[in-house]
């Protein structure tokens, strides 16, 4: 098979497989990308992304697939300390995000490639490093912009497509706007919770779970706080999704030692004698520490979240 055709039958099972890939997730390590996808067709599994080249086409497609930041090297952390290109530009992007062309030469084959999809209008993936090998895929997004002087193209975001439908680019700034700034806020919470989980070796502060897809990133001060609610370490702690919901519902307490407290709340309205059990079992224990110090939970937005906890109860 072959020809422009393809192309959009292509491009819509690689979004459809997303979409399946992507339940339960917020996140994709390359293990997962790389298996690939199947499309109608083919006899062979198709490819999202390329190992060595930022700007990706399949062999079996005329237009590209997707775009990727650089991927982190080995060790280096991303996190809100040593931020790679590809996330400055998009939490810099108003109702575009640059993305930047492979090498200096802006008639390259990879860059021509960029300025087709321009033409074209064609959708595409973005997948976005959150931590070394592992990236939030926003979908579907088009190249709307292509600058040889600068390097760069601009890329823009569309709502995610309903099954068996053809994306459309978002036609009005105001709408690419307001697709940014939910794509902003979803790769602001999946890069906090890689970066929380990790600097705690994948484990619940309070249980130990080391079962990653059952933990969440909590904030000790909410986000909405401007002045406490930076999303750096210090200010997250991972918790298993039940324990991350009592906390925010102050049936459980953080004191500024680490130490956890449970509300009367909770105890009363549990009668099964197991859970009892666990309950007390978390009562005045302390909070795992994170592998740096460094890392260690902020002890004013701890004292700040505890007088709420206390007030609550």
């Amino acid at each position: 098979m072959a020809g422009a055709s393809n192309d959009e039958l292509i491009r819509m099972s690689a979004f459809a497989a997303l979409d399946r890939l992507m339940v339960g997730r917020t996140v994709l390590p390359w293990s997962a990308i790389e298996t690939g996808f199947a499309a109608p067709g083919f006899d062979h599994r198709l490819r999202f992304a390329g190992r060595a080249k930022g700007i990706f086409k399949p062999k079996e497609m005329t237009g590209i697939l997707s775009v990727r930041t650089v991927m982190p090297r080995k060790g280096r952390k991303v996190w809100y300390k040593d931020q790679h290109d590809g996330r400055d530009a998009l939490y810099a992007g108003d109702s575009t995000v640059r993305y930047s062309f492979r090498g200096e030469d802006p008639t390259s084959s990879d860059n021509l490639l960029l300025r087709d999809a321009v033409e074209k209008r064609s959708p595409i993936i973005y997948f976005v490093a959150v931590a070394p090998a592992v990236y939030v895929p926003l979908y579907p997004a088009f190249v709307v912009d292509w600058y040889p002087e600068r390097l760069e193209a601009d890329l823009a975001f569309a709502p995610m497509t309903i099954a068996g439908r053809a994306a459309t680019l978002p036609s009005t700034t105001i709408e690419r706007r307001y697709r940014l700034v939910e794509v902003k806020q979803r790769v602001h919470q999946a890069e906090f919770r890689e970066a929380v989980l990790d600097a705690y070796g994948s484990r619940c502060v309070i249980t130990g779970i080391p079962v990653r897809e059952l933990l969440d990133a909590s904030h000790i001060v909410p986000d909405a706080d401007q002045n406490w609610g930076q999303p750096w370490i210090p200010n997250g702690i991972p918790l298993s999704k039940i324990h991350h919901a009592a906390y925010d519902a102050n049936l459980i307490g953080i004191d500024p030692d680490g130490i956890v407290h449970v509300s009367q709340r909770l105890s009363t309205d549990c009668r099964d004698l197991d859970v009892v059990k666990a309950i007390d079992a978390m009562r005045g224990a302390r909070i795992r520490a994170p592998r740096s110090d460094e890392d260690r939970p902020d002890r004013n937005r701890l004292a700040l979240r505890f007088e709420q906890y206390c007030a609550a109860n």
